[in-house]
């Protein structure tokens, strides 16, 4: 079994008469940019949860660097959600946020040590002016910048994230999209990034997962935005952006 992989074989999940996912065989090599795509309701969000230990599949195994999800450190494993569970006039500051990517748990006094290593993190995201705000002060892309702080400040092998340029301007995104392009070269890390924007999976991605319960295609983005790929995902190819992006890459 590959130490470096994140690795899923025959995976399925079902809630009650649900499939979210049908028979799953993904094997994610090393130092890889992985975009996931594909409809509401395609099973990405459960594809991540699966992956982090969170949903134990119906069928089939998971194996994150040679072991269990469960047993994986949450050392070698950053996750940035979609759906933020956080009450934003909870009164707290951006800094104790990031601190329980360290702590695993709400801080209560930050030391030193923890706060030098806190702010180097927040001045990656470009985000170190924000540390001592309120956190209800924050806008939505501030809070995406220290939400993948936060993801960081362990500086995992892995790192999940759930389109975590929801609510982000295309401003803010191409800039979200550069510091994780940055990340994994500074780290070499396995990167698996949810996202619906077309354009970022073809040009950030090593490789793309088009996905509809089942795998439709893990290819480099050249092959797998292919019209009958695009097809068999969506169900369709007639949607204009769709059209637009196809004929843009000369995808047929």
């Amino acid at each position: 079994m590959d130490n470096n992989s994140v690795i899923l074989n025959n995976v399925s999940v079902r809630f009650g008469s649900h499939t979210a996912l049908r028979g799953i065989n993904l094997n994610v090599p090393f130092n890889s940019f992985i975009t996931v795509v594909g409809p509401n309701g395609g099973g990405k969000s459960t594809l991540l949860k699966v992956i982090l230990g969170l949903i134990k599949p119906s069928e089939g195994s998971v194996s994150i660097f040679g072991d269990n999800p469960e047993i994986v450190s949450s050392v070698n494993i950053g996750y940035v959600p979609q759906i933020k569970t956080l009450d934003r006039t909870f009164p707290a500051l951006p800094i104790e946020l990031a601190a329980t990517g360290l702590r695993r748990k709400w801080a209560g006094k930050i030391g030193n040590n923890e706060k030098k290593i806190l702010i180097e993190m927040l001045a990656i995201v470009g985000a170190s002016h924000l540390a001592d705000r309120p956190i209800e002060k924050l806008s939505g892309g501030e809070l995406q910048r220290i939400y993948l702080a936060r993801s960081f400040v362990r500086k995992p092998k892995l790192l999940l994230l759930d389109e975590p340029a929801s609510g982000i301007d295309a401003v803010g995104e191409s800039d979200l999209n550069k510091m994780i392009d940055e990340y994994k070269q500074r780290n070499n890390s396995i990167i698996i990034m949810v996202t619906h924007d077309w354009e970022a999976a073809y040009h950030h991605a090593d490789y793309v997962i088009l996905l509809n319960k089942k795998l439709i295609c893990f290819d480099k983005p050249d092959s797998a935005f292919s019209e009958i790929n695009l097809r068999e995902t969506f169900g369709h190819v007639g949607h204009e952006h769709e059209m637009i992006f196809s004929r843009k890459h000369g995808f047929n």
